[in-house]
């Protein structure tokens, strides 16, 4: 795990530094030593949104809740974030519920609900 942990902490650090295409190297070499970590998929996730790459964003998001950790709230955020960037609001709108169910404090998640229903 620690070459793949080397390459994670890295994209991390890219991202941090507002380089999201920079981001994606060490990220996806990270991906292919440990698919099955949530953690870096929600970091390749998350620099595949701020790049305008939903689809890809969207896989990510999607493989974290749907096969590692389904009860992963900011992962339904972030799916929900992806799916309504491609004009798939309805399908959004469920998964900032399910967020929100998970999280009630949260005011981010609860106020994407508002601005699907408003629409």
């Amino acid at each position: 795990m620690t070459h793949a942990y080397d390459h994670f902490r890295e994209g991390q650090k890219r991202l941090r530094k507002g380089m999201a295409a920079q981001a994606t190297v060490p990220l996806e070499k990270a991906k292919k030593l440990e698919p099955g970590k949530a953690l870096i998929r929600e970091a390749l996730g998350i620099a595949y949104f701020r790049l305008a790459r939903w689809k890809e964003a969207e896989q990510e998001f999607r493989t974290i809740v749907e096969e590692l950790e389904p009860t992963d709230d900011y992962a339904h955020y972030a799916l929900g974030r992806a799916l309504e960037q491609q004009g798939r609001a309805a399908e959004a709108n469920g998964h900032y519920k399910l967020a929100s169910s998970m999280k009630p404090s949260s005011e981010t998640y609860s106020s994407r609900i508002r601005d699907l229903d408003a629409e």
